[in-house]
């Protein structure tokens, strides 16, 4: 056999193994899932090069190298390019511990027509599943047309399971009433909220789990200020000036997100205000927004990149057996672990 060539840096692949016994890829692909299509001694040949290789082959490599790695779409429509950015991630990972392609496909405007056009014409394309991060997993249109198509799909951040879909999500109710319970354990009795996207289903369960440690405490939701937001920075501005410029101000403000928590901290400083020594302002999902910001902001940790990771692969799982002319079986319903981070924005009521 040839020697092998040395790598500058990386892992063996099936291609270098390929190369030093003298095959194709997919013969190597052919010795390594077992197939029996293989000339006893090109099999050794093979077996010998992944030994003086130290060859690993892992899923993705014996996917792509047999030409069978599924077409996998992400929808996308996110408002947050923080949460974008770590959902991305988390996907593209997932895509290459699976083997499979991860094809992106933005969803060009807001309203629920524009969506659906987006995912009709995704579907139209040969992806064989998609992946729906937020808000599009809660649009009911989008999921329509991906119905009509037949295309699976995994919904991902959903705040509560969905009948006839396979979910990722935390629990965004217990997350909330967690953070709101964190505020009143300071002290807080006055605490405004800013809610997220109407349409957005985590967004109604944050509100609820706000509600029920507000309640819990012996407390009037009527008493707490609220302003409605979008999960933007810009919609974060106008609902913290509406909350910060009241003349009976609340001692601490609950954003359902980082982009708007951000923003509230951002009105603060505009204002005069010390975070937290005058105002305490907590957020939702740890994004890199919540370290990048002065001072760093308490929030909920949302397993963002995982939640994208296990939607890949719970999907895959769906087009394998579909593939092979089984019953897909149950929806499945994944709920992932949260944690409330605490950091520095939010501390004890003002004297």
């Amino acid at each position: 056999m040839d020697k092998p060539s040395r790598r500058s840096g990386g892992s063996v692949t099936i291609q270098d193994v390929a190369r030093t016994a003298g095959v194709s890829a997919m013969t190597v692909s052919r010795v390594v899932n077992g197939g029996a299509n293989v000339r006893q001694s090109t099999r050794e040949a093979v077996l010998a090069a992944i030994e003086q290789l130290n060859y690993s082959p892992n899923s993705a490599a014996r996917s792509l190298a047999a030409g069978e790695a599924a077409q996998i779409g992400l929808l996308y429509a996110n408002p947050s390019m923080a949460y974008l950015s770590h959902f991305l991630i988390g996907a593209l990972e997932g895509a290459r511990k699976v083997g499979c392609h991860l094809v992106l496909e933005p969803c060009d405007g807001d309203g629920p027509e524009a969506q659906a056009e987006g995912a009709r014409r995704f579907a139209s394309t040969p992806v064989q599943g998609v992946i729906l991060p937020p808000p599009l997993s809660d649009a009911p249109l989008v999921q329509d047309e991906l119905d009509a198509a037949g295309t699976p799909s995994v919904a991902v951040a959903v705040g509560m399971a969905q009948p006839g879909r396979s979910s990722v999500r935390i629990d965004d109710f217990a997350a909330a009433k967690a953070m709101t319970g964190h505020l009143l354990g300071l002290g807080h009795r006055r605490i405004g909220f800013v809610r997220g996207n109407p349409n957005n289903g985590a967004s109604a369960e944050r509100w609820r789990g706000f509600v029920a440690a507000i309640e819990g405490a012996g407390l009037q939701v009527a008493d707490m200020p609220v302003e409605q937001g979008l999960f933007t920075y810009r919609s974060g501005i106008d609902a913290a000036e509406g909350l910060i410029d009241r003349e009976d101000r609340p001692t601490a403000i609950f954003a359902s997100n980082d982009d708007m928590a951000a923003a509230a901290i951002s009105v603060a400083h505009r204002r005069g205000l010390h975070v937290p020594q005058d105002v305490s302002i907590v957020g939702f999902d740890d994004t890199s927004l919540a370290t990048t910001t002065w001072p760093e902001i308490t929030t909920i940790r949302q397993p963002i990149a995982a939640m994208a990771e296990a939607a890949v692969e719970m999907l895959l799982t769906q087009v394998r057996e579909r593939r092979a002319g089984n019953d897909v079986g149950e929806d499945e319903d994944r709920v992932l672990e949260h944690e409330l981070v605490v950091r520095q924005s939010c501390g004890p009521v003002p004297e």
